[in-house]
This record gives structure tokens, C-alpha cells and sequence, in this order.
């Protein structure tokens, strides 16, 4: 039986026509994948079946969800009936979806109770509550919890039982584990499986993560440009793919890359490099807990190091200790042969600089890409007549000047980053999680662009990611770190081909995304 069936699906804008037409079924207890690169249309397409497409935005087209016909093109009014208790919407980032100020338990509840359309008696709203939790394997306490005080991985967990609360026939989930590390990645999307055979659920799964596609989807649409240039069923256009797009993709994909044996660091001889920068025993508290663990790690001249680890593991907050971001309360770092004192008085900017996760959020939204640029040159005593030698350092036109950060795509904006970070001309570059947030295909670019960095400027780089399949195609040697402990380190290529932990062992099993559940892919 169909559960879902799309017919003519389109999506105009400002700018013309953004998706063309195009025909999908989604049969009941079945995944379809969506998958393509930020600006392809997938995103506007999936919207479009919720009625939430921004303002300026039409969609025209026709969906039942079980036998049920959607409004879709129609006004806000007519889509009220609709969300939640037919198609549910699961976001990227559970902060985005859930009230930062509200326990999790009243936000399960308050969509039970829209599609009931009455409060609940406080017993059943307690009971009922408790069964969502536990169908996403949480405990009932959780419920008394605000977001901020669970982990990424349950945040997504008590999302999912938002969305699910009011019993929908199709789940849209877009990007669901993007900002997961690859074992709450492979957890969430298992769950989601395992749910939907449950609830003979059809789920729309959006995506620019072909690895996470693969052995966990039935059929996949590939979206170029608005236009869907293959679909089938996933397992056979991922390993068989027709169209140059898909292949393109496919290619650019680390995991893939590294089942090839094509996806490692090229060798660089560090024999002899003195150390650049060098932690040891740093300590570091929040409150009554302790986040880092009398942590040990090292840099040469002109290496790159991988950081690696879950979220929570203290990754982050050991760069940022570093970097003088956050002061260490035990320890030393030293800088060149110096000892520097915590904080970031004691750091010069020609020494390290720091690139973030984010660029939209890092760059200042009101200024031109010339203005950021030049703000970041004057810093180091350099003229703006500098600015568009920066945009040659990274790969971008001299003419993107002019533009700012909202014009811009993702890759270009992390480029901009990288030059706004280079302007210093600094010794170390720290990348924390810089091409989590990117699609495979401009990952992999920004990834050349930092190892090319490397050998024309000479610069060593501390690379913080939860990808091992992204830091093996980087890093000349990563650290494993595990609730503020370091837990093994060495050469990347051995650590991750012949991992000594057993912690080293789950986080290379998990990033393979070879552990789909038994059954997936069968309805």
C-alpha cells in the first residue's frame, strides 16, 4: 500500500522556478532519501509537503498521505489540521525545534493534546509522556529535564518524540544527525528505523550524507538544480549510480574514499620538526565536574593533528584552552619553546587563530566580505589593498568583495573564514568541527584547501572534528579522546586502520556507517 504520493511536485520563488516538477512514493514502513548539495532544492521540497515554505515561495503539485489529499499550494490556515497529526517535521538542530525554556515532558504533552484537541488528566499526561520517552529509549525522568541539560544526541531523541506524539503517517526528517558525532549519528537514524517498521511509518529522509543514506533508506531521489537527476532504489544508484551528479557525489564522499583506500592524508615526513605547541596535564572544571583530564597533546611545525571524539569527549573545550578561549586550571601550554598563561591576554594573534563550525554565525552579517577582511588585515598591520590576495589565498574571486555572508554559500562563507583566520599570518590554525556543517563535495574542498595551506604557508593546523572518515583524509597524526581523557594517539592511518582501544574500535566501526539494523532496506 502507498502511503505517500507525490504528483507534480513544484516549487517556485523570487528567483523563477526552484524545484521542477517531479512524481514520488513513499510506501507505508519505507524510507525515501532525498539527496543533493545546500541549494539543490531538496530542503524547499520536503517544506513544501508541511507548508512551511518561506515567505515569497509557492508550491504548486499534488500528496496524499493515506489517501488523505495535503493542501499543498494552499494558505497557513488549511495546513493547521495537518501538521502533526499527518506529517511531522524533525530538524537538524533539536534547539531549533524544542523551547529552550520549557521541561521536554510538557513539550511531548502539548502536541498529544493539539491533536486531541483537551488537556489530559495529570496522571495521563504523566503515563503518556513516559510511553513517547520510552519508545525513543529514554528514561521517564527526562520528561522534568530542560533541553539544555541533556546531551545532542538525547535532544534529538526527545525531539523525535515531539514529532511523533500525535501519531503522524509520514516523518519529514531533514538532516536529523548533521550535528551528531558518527555513533549518535548511527543511533538516532537506527531508531528512527526501527520505529517506523513499528508504526509502518513512511519517512522522507532529507540529506546531503550519502553514507548515512546507504543500508538505511529503501529508494533515494538525487536533486541537482531543482531537478531530480536519478532515483531508484538506494542501494543500487549508490553503488551503481548513472548520472555524473550522483557519481560526483559518490566520489567526493570520505567514507567512500576511504573504502577505496584513497581517502588518507598524503604522506608528510615530521621526522625532525620541532614542536609548535605543546599541552600537558591540562586540567579543566566547569563547576563540580571536570571536563578534561590531565590531557596530554602535541604539535610540530607544519603537522596536522586530529582531535577526535564524541560529543562531550572535551575536544572543543581543549582547543579552546589553546587558543586562550578558556583558561585551564591545571597544566601548562607552551608556544614555541614560551610558556603562555591562561586566557587570551597572553596570545598574539600571529601565533594561532581559531576557525568555527559555523561561518554565518562568525561573520558579521551587516559587512561586506572587503570590510571583514580588511578589519582582520588592520589587526595584523596589513592594508586593505591586501583583501583580494586573501580571496586568491582560499579560492574565491576578487569581485566576491562586494558581496556579504548571506550571498554566499556555505563553502564560500568557511572560506572566508579561513582567510579572515590567515590574515595574522599565524603559525597554528585550529578547526573546530569547520566542515561538519558542509556537503560532501565542498568538504572535500575545503579539506584540499587546508592541506594545500599547509604546504604553501607552512602552517600547522589542530583539526577538532566527531568524523574519522573527514580526519583521515587530513590529519598526519589524531588523538582519541573520550570524557576528558586522551585515550589512544599516533599516526592517523594506524590508529584508524589498527585502532588499540576498544572506545578507538567503536568510534572506526560506527564511522564505516556499515552497521545498518538486520532487515534495513526491506519492508
Amino acid at each position: 500500500m502507498i502511503g505517500v504520493e507525490i504528483t507534480g511536485l513544484t516549487v517556485t520563488g523570487p528567483a523563477g522556478t526552484m524545484v521542477q516538477p517531479f512524481d514520488a512514493e513513499i510506501p507505508l514502513g519505507t524510507t525515501l532519501a532525498l539527496i543533493g548539495e545546500s541549494g539543490s532544492g531538496k530542503t524547499l521540497s520536503a517544506k513544501s509537503l508541511i507548508g512551511l515554505l518561506p515567505r515569497g515561495f509557492k508550491a504548486e503539485g499534488a500528496a496524499t498521505v493515506a489517501d488523505t489529499p495535503l493542501p499543498v499550494g494552499r494558505d497557513d490556515a488549511s495546513w493547521r489540521g495537518v501538521r502533526g497529526r499527518q506529517v511531522a517535521l524533525l530538524l537538524q538542530d533539536p534547539f531549533t525545534s524544542l523551547s529552550p525554556v520549557h521541561r521536554c515532558g510538557d513539550q511531548i504533552a502539548w502536541t498529544m493534546e493539539a491533536a486531541r484537541g483537551h488537556r489530559m488528566l495529570r496522571r495521563e499526561r504523566r503515563e503518556a509522556v513516559a510511553a513517547r520517552l520510552a519508545e525513543v529509549k529514554l528514561p521517564e525522568h527526562v520528561a522534568e529535564a530542560h533541553p539544555h541539560q541533556l546531551s545532542g544526541g538525547m535532544r534529538q531523541r526527545v525531539a523525535i518524540a515531539a514529532a511523533l506524539a500525535a501519531d503522524p503517517q509520514l516523518l519529514i526528517a531533514d538532516e536529523p544527525t548533521t550535528a551528531l558525532d558518527a555513533s549518535n549519528q548511527a543511533e538516532i537514524l537506527d531508531l528512527l528505523r526501527a520505529i517506523q517498521a513499528e508504526r509502518r511509518l513512511s519517512v522522507m529522509l532529507i540529506s546531503h550524507d550519502l553514507g548515512l543514506v546507504r543500508g538505511r533508506t529503501d529508494t533515494v531521489l538525487v536533486m541537482q538544480s531543482g531537478v531530480i537527476v536519478e532515483r531508484g532504489e538506494t542501494s543500487r544508484v549508490l553503488s551503481d549510480p548513472q548520472h555524473p551528479y550522483t557519481r560526483a557525489l559518490i566520489d567526493a564522499d570520505p567514507v567512500v574514499a576511504a573504502r577505496r583506500g584513497s581517502g588518507e592524508a598524503a604522506a608528510v615526513d615530521l621526522d625532525g620538526r620541532p614542536t609548535l605547541t605543546s599541552a600537558q596535564g591540562i586540567v579543566k572544571t566547569f563547576g563540580h565536574r571536570t571536563v578534561l583530564h590531565e590531557v596530554d597533546l602535541s604539535v610540530r611545525e607544519g603537522e596536522i593533528v586530529g582531535v577526535v571524539g564524541e560529543s562531550g569527549s572535551g575536544k572543543t573545550t581543549l582547543a579552546r584552552c589553546i587558543a586562550g578561549l578558556e583558561k585551564e586550571d591545571g597544566g601548562t601550554i607552551d608556544f614555541a619553546g614560551e610558556t603562555l598563561a591562561p586566557g587570551r591576554a597572553s596570545r598574539t594573534p600571529d601565533q594561532m587563530q581559531i576557525v568555527f563550525q559555523d561561518p554565518y554565525s562568525s561573520l558579521n552579517p551587516m559587512m561586506s566580505i572587503r570590510a571583514i577582511l580588511a578589519e582582520a588585515l588592520a589587526v595584523a598591520g596589513r592594508g586593505a589593498d591586501e583583501v583580494p590576495a586573501m580571496l586568491e589565498l582560499v579560492g574565491l574571486p576578487a569581485e566576491i568583495a562586494s558581496r556579504r555572508p548571506a550571498e554566499l554559500s556555505g563553502g564560500q562563507r568557511q572560506r572566508i573564514a579561513i582567510a579572515r583566520a590567515l590574515a595574522p599570518r599565524p603559525r597554528l590554525l585550529i578547526c573546530d568541527e569547520s566542515v561538519s556543517a558542509l556537503d560532501v563535495s565542498v568538504q572535500a574542498q575545503i579539506l584540499e584547501l587546508l592541506s594545500g595551506l599547509r604546504e604553501q604557508l607552512g602552517i600547522a593546523l589542530l583539526f577538532i572534528s566527531h568524523d574519522l572518515a573527514v580526519v583521515r583524509m587530513i590529519a598526519d597524526t589524531v588523538v582519541v579522546m573520550r570524557d576528558g581523557r586522551v585515550v589512544e594517539q599516533g599516526d592517523c592511518a594506524q590508529v584508524l586502520t589498527e585502532p588499540a582501544h576498544d572506545y578507538t574500535r567503536l568510534l572506526v566501526a560506527a564511522s564505516t556507517r556499515e552497521n545498518a539494523p538486520a532487515g534495513a532496506g526491506k519492508d
